[in-house]
């Protein structure tokens, strides 16, 4: 395991943020309000945390009869309190644009609560949990030391010994972050995978608010090579960017150096072959895939997706970056691509099944996870109790399906992709610092000054306190000089102090294996939560306050107003936790 260097510790020391060296015992609590529920789980979680291997424990009875929260798909934003005037939840809940597959058409879920009898109590009971003193009991160079070691290399070898049959991860040294690839994101082991550069999804994925990340792509051989079949970068980073415009419509792309003597086809128009960093025919695949199916706003059959969920890294200056370690292994492959009339059934079917009180249900695919109903299976890795990843289990697996089959704000089931920086600029391992924030295609304004507005704070329970004492006034509005010029870095990455404390509160919920009752790093309960949502009494939305939302961004008007300027926040307050 590395150790913290010498100078960081000294300057956590010299910030006053360092809180001992030595390690304390993680005793639950004894005047902790455990919730009944809690106790009525043991089994499941004394079983994960004996639990060593790579596989999960197999559950007594069948995987969906063992469920503790058959609604785990409702994640917990979805119980926030809204007041009558704060609206987190536009940004998942969208109806149908123009052409697009995704036909939820769920936009009044901004303004009413819809859940199932069941779905109306909140089953996300760690939120409700004070974890403070087990926190405090975590030392700072420990907390270190956990996040920057790696627990990802021997996922492979440990899954091929136990015979797994799903996907096993097949990219060298992900663990080491921005050196797995090169300048333009393509893996340097030869992989195929490929890494973007995208803007956080709000605000679930803000550093601030808990986590890193990283996604990488990856299309099928026929899209990696030529048209006699053998491998060339040109031509699937060629494909690469036709799709990349697909997704987002747009009529032209920008992408690196390509020759398209190389490539066979003229792709910018202008009647000859030459090398060009601009294609404007995006009609159509090259290569061998010069034939496949090309629809806007769907991937290929066969695409893949791989996600990092990480902790908070810090380095020796204590800027906040992607740890080594890695709290989940997200997996997404797409085994069938259905046409837009089909996925339209299915979501017409989905109604129908809410309407009728039936509760949601995936098809289990063995080791390759859970099947999301469009075409897309889902299989996720998860820390055991000893920091060692492991397979999901069903109901941790659960967790995933909700946002990636059942929100209206979607692209073919993601959101990453179509948050990408355009073209060429985009290709590369995720880098927030001087990242513009680029206002959605429709908008004016930043979009996370946009959501800070209509959220009413930097989370979805308005209680990340550090957002609201850097941004906010004593009134809580926005105080948008304060926002005005930061780049992305600067208005979701926490202070020091801050990203230890939440790296401490995931720790603790790795060591009591309780992913069943949520993953959110908190220490204090959230406020603005419910614990039970009422569909005809809790306060809804009145319709100024709903709001229509892209996912995708206009990069440009991004770029046109000016890059980001960037700086490292050590420390805001004492109390900004």
């Amino acid at each position: 395991m590395k150790r913290p260097s010498a100078k960081l510790i000294a300057l956590l020391l010299t910030t006053g943020l360092a809180s001992g060296l030595a390690t304390a015992a993680r005793a639950v609590d004894a005047e902790e309000n455990l919730p009944e529920a809690w106790f009525a789980q043991q089994g499941t979680m004394e079983k994960l945390r004996e639990e060593t291997g790579v596989r999960p424990p197999k559950p007594d009875q069948h995987p969906v009869a063992a469920m503790y929260n058959r609604e785990a798909i409702i994640p917990p934003q979805c119980y926030t309190r809204t007041e009558g005037k704060h609206n987190p939840c536009y940004v998942c809940h969208q109806d149908a644009l123009p052409g697009r597959e995704n036909v939820m058409n769920d936009r009044d879920l901004q303004e009413a609560y819809s859940f199932s009898d069941l779905g109306q109590t909140n089953h996300w009971a760690n939120l409700f949990r004070d974890r403070a003193q087990r926190v405090a009991g975590i030392s700072d160079r420990e907390i270190l030391d956990w996040v920057d070691d790696d627990n990802y290399s021997d996922l492979q070898p440990r899954l091929q010994a136990a015979g797994f049959k799903g996907w096993i991860p097949d990219l060298e040294n992900l663990e080491e972050r921005a050196d797995a690839f090169d300048e333009q994101g393509i893996a340097r082991d030869g992989s195929g995978w490929v890494a973007f550069n995208y803007k956080p999804f709000p605000s679930t994925f803000w550093p601030t608010n808990g986590s890193t990340d990283d996604v990488m792509i990856r299309l099928p051989a026929i899209y990696r090579e030529d048209a006699k079949g053998e491998p060339s970068r040109a031509v699937y980073q060629a494909n690469l960017a036709i799709l990349e415009a697909n997704i987002k419509e747009l009529g032209s792309i920008t992408t690196a150096p390509l020759d398209e003597r190389e490539l066979g086809v003229d792709l910018n128009g202008d009647g000859a072959l030459a090398v060009i960093t601009e294609i404007t025919d995006v009609s159509r695949y090259v290569g061998a895939a010069r034939e496949q199916y090309l629809e806007p706003f769907l991937y290929p059959k066969g695409t893949e997706f791989l996600h990092t969920v990480r902790y908070l890294g810090m380095d020796d200056e204590g800027r906040i970056g992607v740890s080594r370690r890695m709290k989940e292994v997200r997996y997404m492959k797409k085994w069938q691509a259905y046409n837009k009339p089909t996925l339209a059934r299915y979501y017409e079917e989905e109604a129908f099944e809410k309407e009728a009180g039936f509760l949601p249900g995936y098809t289990r695919l063995g080791d390759w996870g859970l099947d999301n109903g469009s075409g897309w299976s889902i299989q996720g890795f998860i820390e055991n109790r000893e920091g060692k990843l492991r397979v999901a289990t069903h109901e941790e697996n659960t967790f995933c399906m909700g946002c990636h089959s059942s929100i209206g704000s979607t692209i073919d089931k993601t959101f990453s992709f179509a948050r990408k920086i355009d073209g060429a600029a985009g290709w590369g391992y995720i880098n927030l610092k001087g990242m513009p924030d680029a206002p959605n295609v429709g908008e004016f304004e930043g979009e996370f000054l946009t959501y800070f507005r209509r959220a009413g704070g930097g989370d979805e329970f308005r209680s990340n306190p550090e957002v609201l004492q850097r941004f906010f006034d004593e009134n809580g509005k926005v105080d948008a000089d304060k926002v005005a010029g930061l780049d992305v870095y600067d208005l979701i990455v926490p202070s020091a102090v801050r990203a230890l404390q939440l790296n401490k509160a995931y720790r603790v919920i790795v060591d009591e294996q309780s992913f069943l009752f949520g993953r959110d790093a908190t220490w204090h309960p959230p406020m603005n939560v419910y614990d039970a949502v009422s569909n005809v009494d809790s306060p809804t939305l009145e319709e100024t306050r709903i709001f229509d939302w892209d996912i995708r961004l206009d990069w440009q008007a991004a770029n046109a107003s000016g890059e980001g300027r960037s700086k490292t926040v050590i420390a805001v307050s004492q109390d900004a936790h």
